[in-house]
């Protein structure tokens, strides 16, 4: 297949599009999401790996009520990416989150990252909005997905590898915690692998 040459500086923003899966919806984040956005990020188990807002900051609900109001929609406007809330189609509760972010446009790559709700970890949402978003990005022109998981988070890891990314190496030291520093595995998914 031809490589896509990259979008003109005008056209670097992604389309707003909702996308489907089996189980998932992924669609902009609303207001209404804002509860759920709280319960998920002041989870002691994702704030282990995600330090947000900021590491040794707590999650607050301001930052919830930002992030579905301001930031989600901002990151896609500036040509950052994409992000969309994963909501369970059988119950509309929000399942998680996944996003494209850090899209360096000249050399057509981007970095996916997803987080899940207590209630929806441990049934496959992860994977399932991973392969989802992956495949759209790449069905873009993308010619690069990267994911990067600290190297202890052994759910994380799983999801890269189910989604079929490739594990390249571990990035010593990469990422900030709320409590010191952790290595990061990096994938990458890129569209050759698809035709595998």
């Amino acid at each position: 297949m031809p490589e896509t040459p990259p979008p003109s500086p005008a056209q670097r923003i992604l389309p707003s599009v909702i996308l489907e899966t089996e189980r998932l919806r992924l669609r902009a984040f609303v207001e209404e999401d804002v509860d759920d956005v709280f319960l998920i990020y002041t989870d002691p188990a994702l704030q282990r790996w995600v330090p947000l807002p900021e590491p040794g900051v707590p999650y607050t609900r301001e930052n919830a009520e930002r992030w579905c109001g301001e930031v989600a929609p901002a990151l896609r406007a500036n040509g950052d990416g994409q992000h969309w809330a994963a909501v369970e189609k059988d119950t509309g509760r929000l399942a998680g989150s996944i996003g494209l972010l850090r899209t360096d446009w000249p050399a057509m790559r981007t970095e996916l990252g997803y987080s899940v709700s207590p209630w929806g970890r441990g049934r496959g949402f992860a994977t399932e909005a991973t392969v989802a978003v992956s495949r759209w990005a790449i069905n873009q022109g993308f010619q690069r997905i990267e994911l990067k998981a600290a190297t202890g988070n052994a759910g994380s890891r799983r999801v890269a590898e189910k989604a079929g990314f490739v594990l390249e190496g571990i990035e010593r030291n990469a990422m900030p915690l709320h409590e010191g520093r952790t290595d990061l595995a990096a994938y990458s998914l890129v569209p050759s692998d698809l035709a595998r």
